[in-house]
């Protein structure tokens, strides 16, 4: 589930490309289609987005004893309880969360380009357009970063399959 901070902010991020998109427009030259030009103003958005959240949680930091506001007004301190979730979910649960964790930890230039292709389902050309690349560029960096989520999740998966077998 998503939290209510990581909406607000990716709306933020969404009005902030179609206002940075709007006063550029006079400076669109055309040679891309529109929207790989918006891709581009999104990607930058982003990327600035998380490296200020980067520095930001760096000076900050979180205790689990802090009390958190909800969205009613009430201060609470509540810890969600798993021990009776069915195995089954937790695994699902799990594993995507593995996935998630995988692709984070790319490196930006091969997280990109697997969001682009996994996500946005975009064709090669596109993504070389929204990145500046050469399409061989984008497919090596695609089967990179592939081999680098199957390399991080290959020590869960062998340890998942065995768990499915002692059941």
């Amino acid at each position: 589930m998503i939290g209510n901070e990581n909406v607000e902010d990716a709306n933020d991020l969404l009005v902030d490309t179609f206002t940075n998109a709007w006063k550029a427009w006079g400076g669109f030259r055309r040679d891309a289609q529109v929207y790989t030009w918006l891709y581009q103003i999104a990607r930058n958005l982003c990327k600035n987005w998380y490296k200020q959240k980067g520095r930001q949680r760096e000076r900050e930091g979180y205790s689990l004893d802090d009390n958190l506001e909800s969205d009613s007004g009430e201060l609470t301190h509540e810890v969600a309880d798993w021990r009776n979730a069915p195995e089954k979910l937790l695994l699902e649960t799990e594993f995507g969360q593995k996935i998630r964790e995988a692709v984070d930890a790319l490196p930006m230039e091969y997280r990109e380009v697997l969001i682009l292709d996994l996500w946005e389902d975009l064709p090669y050309d596109e993504i070389a357009a929204i990145l500046g690349l050469s399409v061989p560029a984008v497919k090596t960096r695609l089967h990179r970063a592939r081999n680098k989520v199957r390399q991080r999740l290959e020590p869960y998966y062998r340890g998942w399959l065995g768990r499915q077998g002692q059941g």
